[in-house]
């Protein structure tokens, strides 16, 4: 579990495309928090020390959110559509859901490995995760919330992570090394959320076995949305569609560690290779997995960790 370094603190900002620098809402040297989601109600909900807490942007109070029978969680947790739930990926392994005012959680997920959630499909109806184990690259799954079913996405070669579903419906969003031969060199992509190769979740292959094939052209595979030389990650759309904002790392990054140099960005889509705002930052892992916009599309969240 992440804990603040020595003369580090956590600070937690707003950005948007009016927003030519961002807005320092909340900072602490108390508690690492991370990945902050915007409710209706207008509070941030951020992780810490395995809690969830909600930071009230009106007051600037920050409290815990009271759960029963919840494990530590971690950085992955995506609001419900319904105004009502969150779930949250725990370090059990499984997902929980629980009420945004706290009380008793169930499991949404069972069985072995990780099961990281980073999106819910628009009618709440589905969960989209990647499921990792020690041995293997990460996979996307679609489950279905009523009936538990799974479905396993192809995403192409090498690890794929951060599926987050678009405001119609129609594709998921991944940070995906299908179009690298650079392991760790993640890049945007897409995915149709109805693809037509998708298949109820089948056993993992041998570690040497060739990943399968796809024909982009056809739209069975992903589609390649931002070739850049930099190490990007985590892409969320704006609920209104029109925006998306991601993490840029150093080229040559391996995966999404914490404390190195980084870059969020704002794009106006469907052009992914113009940012329109960017905000450098002290942060990487923590500052912005989840989709943090606001509901009306005008501001999200992201958090930094500077030292003194």
């Amino acid at each position: 579990m992440r804990t603040l370094r020595p003369g580090q603190r956590t600070t937690v900002l707003i950005g948007g495309p009016d927003a030519a620098e961002p807005t320092v809402v909340h900072e602490t040297d108390e508690i690492l928090l991370e990945a902050p989601n915007w409710t209706a109600d207008g509070r941030l909900l951020l992780n810490g020390e395995g809690r969830l807490f909600a930071l009230d942007l009106a007051t600037a109070d920050l409290a815990e959110i009271p759960f029963e029978g919840l494990p530590d969680i971690n950085n992955d947790h995506v609001l419900h559509p319904d105004g009502e739930h969150i779930l949250m990926s725990a370090q059990d392994g499984q997902i929980y859901r629980g009420a945004l005012t706290g009380g008793p959680v169930e499991a949404v997920t069972e069985g072995e490995g990780g099961h990281f959630l980073h999106g819910i499909s628009p009618d709440g109806r589905r969960i989209a995760y990647v499921d990792v184990d020690e041995r293997w690259i990460g996979r996307v799954i679609v489950q279905d919330l009523a009936t538990g079913a799974r479905t396993e996405v192809p995403t192409g070669h090498g690890h794929v992570d951060g599926p987050e579903w678009t405001p119609d419906g129609a594709w998921i969003l991944c940070s995906s090394e299908a179009f690298t031969s650079t392991p760790g060199h993640a890049q945007i992509t897409r995915v149709r959320a109805d693809a037509p190769d998708a298949a109820p979740e089948a056993p993992r292959p041998p570690v040497n076995a060739d990943a399968p094939t796809f024909d982009e052209a056809r739209g069975d595979g992903p589609q390649h949305l931002l070739t850049s030389g930099t190490v990007d990650w985590f892409p969320h759309p704006s609920p209104d569609g029109r925006w998306a904002s991601y993490l840029s790392y150093p080229a040559g990054t391996l995966g999404h560690p914490e404390d190195r140099p980084v870059v969020v960005k704002l794009v106006e889509l469907p052009d992914w290779s113009r940012p329109v705002r960017q905000y450098p930052v002290p942060g990487g892992q923590g500052t912005i997995n989840v989709n943090s916009w606001a509901p009306d599309s005008t501001r999200f969240a992201f958090v930094a960790y500077p030292f003194s």
